[in-house]
């Protein structure tokens, strides 16, 4: 099944007849967005020592906070203005046809409910950069108003109430994945009947060994990336290209045929 339309009508009739179909999103739809994918060549990471942006060190020091809260600011004046793009687009349009349980993400832009998707059918799995959290008393905070603190001078915000460091609500190198979140992507990985990677080179773990739980556990496998992955070989349909174009194809099959 070489050619791409054929590609796209298998994926889109899998859709149709699945009853339990789990979406997994990478980087690959935030570039599509507008947002550096901050691994690459070019990205924040040729300017900045990853390791100088850890947890240890942002609990260690003031100054590594306000690094930290530097290199934060770029990447979220990257983030707060994209747009959702035609697969961001397409995956809410899934939920509203009722052919969608939920979405596992690796990204922090907060982007799939900006397209329509439930905040409750979201796991984001590292975090969101919408949101600042106290990491004494875990109070959460909106984005904006502390980035606003920022723009006046302050380095390094600290918590109204305790007193504790802000930090935004995400992930970083050498914090603890979020138990309940990982759990409920391994519950929800376990239990689908398809399973659809879409934008993720697979190789950031742990989150990438979602895909080959929901394999094992009998789930047809689709992954429709750009670029080759570690997993294309046990996939039941690799599609290498640009995941709006292709999602936004599968969609307009899929209403056919769920809507007729």
């Amino acid at each position: 099944m070489d050619d791409l339309n054929d590609k796209i009508q298998k994926a889109a009739d899998w859709i149709a007849e699945s009853a339990t179909v789990v979406v997994f999103s990478g980087a690959g739809l935030s570039t599509e967005s507008g947002i550096p994918d901050f691994r690459s060549p070019g990205g924040v990471w040729d300017k900045y020592d990853p390791e100088d942006f850890s947890f240890q060190n942002f609990l260690a020091s003031e100054k590594s906070r306000e690094r930290y809260w530097q290199l934060a600011t770029e990447m979220y004046e990257s983030i707060k203005n994209a747009p959702p793009n035609d697969a961001h687009l397409a995956i809410a349009e899934l939920e509203r046809l009722g052919k969608l349980d939920c979405v596992i993400t690796q990204n922090i832009d907060g982007l799939h409910v900006k397209a329509g998707n439930s905040e409750e059918r979201v796991i984001q799995l590292h975090g969101t950069s919408l949101y600042v959290t106290c990491l004494s008393c875990n109070k959460r905070y909106e984005r904006d108003p502390i980035q606003e603190r920022i723009r006046q001078g302050i380095r390094a915000p600290y918590c109204d109430d305790c007193g504790g460091p802000l930090k935004p609500a995400t992930i970083s190198f050498g914090q603890s994945m979020p138990v309940e979140e990982m759990q409920e992507a391994d519950r929800r990985s376990s239990t689908c009947d398809l399973f659809i990677v879409i934008g993720s080179s697979l190789v950031v773990q742990p989150a990438a060994s979602f895909p080959l739980i929901a394999r094992r556990s009998g789930a047809k496998l689709v992954i429709v990336n750009r670029d080759p992955t570690p997993y294309d070989s046990v996939a039941d349909l690799v599609i290498h290209g640009e995941a709006g174009v292709t999602m936004a194809g599968i969609l307009q099959k899929v209403r056919k045929m769920v809507t007729n």
